[in-house]
C-alpha cells in the first residue's frame, strides 16, 4: 500500500542502514518523518540516575540524528511517554501511517497493541517489520508445529531454513530523497542527559564506542580474529569475545550482516565463525522462547522448579552483589559488573551458579540485579541465561551440574590476570593460591603480608556443604524423577 506520508518510530534500532521498518516507510510512502522516544515509562523507572544504557542511547541518537540529516531527513527526539507521543505526533504531522519494527518483550508488546489502537481511531495504520532477529515468532518451529524448547534441535531447524535472503540488507540510501526535513521546534534540539534526570557516567573511559560507527569499529576489529574465537572465548583474561552485544541490544549494528559475515566465514572453514554464529543464534532462540512462553518473566518455564524454597539470605546476596564472597573469581565478575556495566560470558555462568547454587538465592533477584546493571541488558537473554544457571529454564544445565568456583577460576583465569584487575586485595598471591585465598599457606602469608579474613574476605558459604544443600532441595522437588547423577560438577 503507497501512503502519502508516514512516521518512521525508531526504538532498538538506531541505525539509518539496514533498517526493516525504515526500508518499508521509504519505499512504501512518498515523504518519511522520523522520531525516537527517551521514554519516561521506561526511563523514570530505572533505579540509578548514572546509568550507561541511557548515555549510550543518547550517543546513538545523536549519531542517528546526523546520519538522517546527511541523507536529507532529520529526527524528531522527544522526552516523553511513547506510547502516548507516537498517536499525537502521527496526528500532529498529518501521516497516513507508523512504522516500526517488532519488539517480542510482553510490555513493549502490550504498548504496541495501545499505540495501534489509538492510531487506528484516528485512521492511521500501523505498520511493523522483523528486524532485530533472523528468525521469530513460528518462522522455526517443530515438525509437528510445536515450539521448540531444546536449543540444538532449533538451531538445527534454523540452519535448515537460512538461506541468503534472510541475511540480505535492506537498501535505505537510494530511498533517502524521501526522508522529511524536520524544522518542527519538537526537533529542535536533542534533550541533554541531565534534561533526561540523568548524568554522565564513566562511559568514555570503556572501551565501549558508541553508535553506528562504533558498532562498525568493532565488528570490523572483530572479524579480524574471529577464527581464534572458539579458542578464546571462555578466558576473561584475553581478548576473546566481540563485544558487541550492547550494538545488538541498541542496533547500532544489523544482526543480518553478523550473521552473513560468521555464516560466510563458517563455510569457508572458520570453526571461531561456526561458533560465533551459534551464540547468535542462542540469541534468536531465547526471543522464540519469550515469544511462546511470556510467563517465564515471572515464573520458571519448569514449572516444578517453582516449589523450591529459596533461601534468599540477603546480606549473601549483597555480598554477590558488591563482590564480597570470598571467592576472587565470582568477585572479580561482579565488580567488573559493577564497574563497566559490562560482565564476560563465561563470568556470567559462574556468578549466576554461585547464587543459585551455592547460596540459594532465586534467579529473579540475580536476574533483577543483571538487569538493572548490565549495558547489554535484554530481557530474553538475560532471562534464558538466568534460569539455565538455576536449571528452572528450557535446555537449562541438569541441576547436579553445579560449577565449583575455584575449579572454574583454575581452568578460565589460571595465572589469575582477570582476578587480579578487578580484586586487587588478592593480586600479590601466588598464581596457586589466588585462586582460593583461605588456603594460602601460612608461611606463604608471612611472605606476602596477606592475612585471609582481613586482607580479603573469608569464603562467605562453603561450597561443598552449600552444594549438598542444594541437591537435597532440588531432589525433593523432584522427588522420584531425580536423576542419580548427581555426582556432576564444574
Amino acid at each position: 500500500m503507497q501512503y502519502r506520508s508516514a512516521l518512521m518510530w525508531f526504538r532498538r534500532d538506531l541505525r539509518a542502514f539496514d533498517n526493516a521498518a525504515l526500508h518499508a516507510a521509504l519505499v512504501n510512502s512518498a515523504q518519511v518523518h522520523c522520531v525516537f522516544v527517551f521514554d519516561r515509562e521506561i526511563l523514570d523507572g530505572l533505579p540509578d540516575r548514572h546509568d550507561r544504557r541511557v548515555e549510550f542511547i543518547h550517543a546513538a541518537v545523536v549519531e542517528l540524528r546526523a546520519a538522517l540529516e546527511v541523507g536529507g531527513g532529520s529526527l524528531h527526539v522527544l522526552h516523553a511517554t511513547a506510547g502516548d507521543a507516537i498517536p499525537a505526533l502521527a496526528a500532529e504531522l498529518n501521516v497516513d501511517a507508523v512504522f516500526t519494527n517488532h519488539d517480542y518483550e510482553p510490555s513493549a508488546c502490550a504498548r504496541d497493541g495501545r499505540v495501534a489502537a489509538q492510531l487506528q481511531a484516528q485512521g492511521i495504520t500501523f505498520e511493523t517489520r522483523k528486524d532485530q532477529v533472523i528468525f521469530e515468532k513460528d518462522e522455526v518451529l517443530t515438525g509437528a508445529g510445536r515450539f521448540f524448547s531444546v536449543f540444538t534441535p532449533y538451531k538445527n531447524a534454523w540452519l535448515r531454513r537460512l538461506e541468503a535472503f534472510y541475511v540480505k540488507p535492506y537498501p535505505i540510501e537510494k530511498y533517502q530523497s524521501k526522508l522529511a526535513r524536520t524544522l518542527e521546534p519538537t526537533a529542535a534540539a536533542i534533550p541533554m542527559l541531565a534534561e533526561l534526570g540523568f548524568e554522565s557516567t564513566n562511559l568514555r573511559q570503556l572501551s565501549l564506542p558508541t553508535g553506528m560507527s562504533g558498532g562498525a569499529s568493532l565488528f570490523a576489529e572483530f572479524l579480524q580474529r574471529i577464527d581464534r574465537y572458539a579458542d578464546a572465548r571462555d578466558f576473561p583474561g584475553i581478548k576473546g569475545p566481540s563485544y558487541l552485544s550492547t550494538h545488538l541490544r541498541f542496533g547500532t549494528v544489523s544482526i543480518r550482516s553478523l550473521v552473513a559475515a560468521a555464516w560466510q566465514r563458517w563455510q569457508e572453514g572458520s570453526r571461531g565463525a561456526e561458533i560465533w554464529l551459534s551464540e547468535l543464534i542462542w540469541r534468536d532462540f531465547y526471543f522464540h522462547v519469550l515469544h511462546h512462553n511470556p510467563q517465564v518473566v515471572t515464573r520458571s518455564f519448569k514449572p516444578e522448579y517453582d516449589n523450591i524454597r529459596w533461601q534468599n539470605d540477603h546480606a549473601q546476596f549483597a555480598a554477590w552483589c558488591e563482590g564480597r564472597t570470598g571467592y576472587p573469581i565470582v568477585d572479580a565478575a561482579m565488580r567488573q559488573l559493577n564497574q563497566t556495566g559490562y560482565m564476560h560470558n563465561r563470568l556470567r555462568m559462574i556468578a549466576a551458579s554461585f547464587l543459585t547454587k551455592d547460596l540459594l538465592v532465586d534467579w529473579r533477584w540475580g536476574e533483577r540485579y543483571f538487569a538493572d546493571k548490565l549495558n547489554d541488558y535484554d530481557l530474553a537473554a538475560n532471562n534464558g541465561g538466568w534460569q539455565w544457571a538455576a536449571s528452572t529454564g528450557c535446555d537449562a544445565q541438569p541441576y547436579f551440574r553445579i560449577f565449583n568456583p575455584v575449579s572454574q577460576s583454575e581452568k578460565f583465569d589460571t595465572q589469575g590476570a582477570f582476578i587480579r584487575k578487578y580484586v586487587p586485595e588478592v593480586a600479590v598471591l601466588s598464581d596457586r593460591d589466588i585462586h582460593a585465598p583461605w588456603l594460602t599457606s601460612p608461611v606463604e602469608q608471612r611472605s606476602r603480608n596477606f592475612v585471609p579474613g582481613q586482607s580479603y574476605p573469608l569464603p562467605i558459604v562453603d561450597h561443598a556443604a552449600a552444594r549438598a544443600r542444594t541437591l537435597a532441595e532440588f531432589k525433593r522437588v523432584l522427588g522420584s524423577k531425580a536423576s542419580a547423577g548427581v555426582r556432576m560438577e564444574e
